[in-house]
């Protein structure tokens, strides 16, 4: 799934709209600060880890959608990481970082299964657009049809105007049904009233915003009635919609 942010790039997002996952693995702190900070400027969520036993840890707990490896860590190699990540999870694309340039050491890391390899030094551009072609090609996040909006539990079928809630059929009105359609396509973003009124109204109510108050009760009543909501209001700020917390 992908959105578009305020700077104009295409953002990857998980299916259900929360951001993308990245651990970096690195013993090195100035570098580690730096791919973190580039990182999260892409939108994405990420962990860090300075040695092989935390990486493994922080993968199993943090299931990234991707991973920057270094290959000489203080405890062990990368390529004993990489094999230990794999058994914890098999198709999480990994990206080696290493000050080795020597075409032996590339061939091996790529026969032991990474899926790409950049050299140091490095520049942070290169990182990043070799981690968005990992993570699109892995297909972490585009596993759906792009007529279908998933937020959490939460599904809508752009094509069949089908709406489903943890598995069970929602039955929406056209004016429902748009509504939720332009919360679902920014997920976690807080669109403000009057972006709501020209999204799905297509013009302005002359100061009666209340319709908009009025619709996203109508949509509480529906998508969150018995269950943790997804939709929430920031005061003097407009409304959101993003994965409910279990």
């Amino acid at each position: 799934m992908t959105t578009t942010s305020p700077q104009g790039r295409t953002e990857l997002l998980r299916p259900d709209g929360s951001p993308v996952r990245v651990l970096v693995v690195d013993d090195e702190p100035p570098i580690t600060e730096l791919l973190s900070m580039a990182l999260r400027y892409e939108g994405w969520q990420i962990r860090s880890a300075g040695d092989g036993q935390c990486a493994v840890r922080a993968a199993r707990e943090f299931r990234p959608d991707a991973v920057v490896l270094d290959m000489m860590l203080p405890d062990t190699d990368g390529l004993a990481v990489l094999g230990r990540l794999r058994r914890e999870l098999p198709d999480v694309p990994v990206l080696f970082l290493t000050a080795k340039d020597a075409v032996g050491d590339r061939i091996a890391g790529l026969t032991a299964g990474g899926d790409d390899y950049v050299t140091k030094p490095f520049g942070l551009e290169e990182v990043v657009a070799r981690l968005r072609g990992l993570i699109r090609r892995s297909g972490a996040a585009d596993r759906r049809p792009d007529s279908v909006l998933v937020v959490g539990d939460l599904t809508l079928d752009e094509d069949s105007h089908e709406v489903f809630r943890g598995g069970e059929s929602v039955h929406l009105t056209a004016t429902e049904f748009e509504l939720l359609r332009f919360l679902m396509r920014n997920p976690r973003r807080v669109l403000s009233k009057a972006q709501i009124l020209d999204r799905v109204w297509s013009y302005d109510f002359g100061g009666q915003a209340n319709v908009v108050e009025l619709y996203i009760s109508y949509l509480r009543r529906k998508i969150d009635a018995g269950r943790e909501p997804m939709i929430h209001t920031r005061r003097g700020a407009g409304y959101l919609i993003k994965p409910a917390v279990s």
